[in-house]
């Protein structure tokens, strides 16, 4: 990961700690990322940023 780059709402990422794809959903005082799969209604969190691996960066 980038210094510069942190996952953002809308971003695709892979989670490494759960080795799952996922979207950016929320990000909560900037130290807890929501996320929730591509397809589906459930969500997890992450505290590391640094291992969410971008996919795709939403589209403007």
């Amino acid at each position: 990961m980038s210094a510069k780059w942190s996952p953002w709402v809308g971003d695709l990422i892979h989670d490494e700690d759960v080795d799952r794809r996922g979207i950016v959903t929320d990000v909560r005082g900037g130290t807890l990322w929501v996320l929730r799969p591509e397809y589906g209604v459930e969500q997890w969190t992450s505290e590391h940023p640094a291992r969410l691996t971008l996919l795709e960066v939403r589209p403007n």
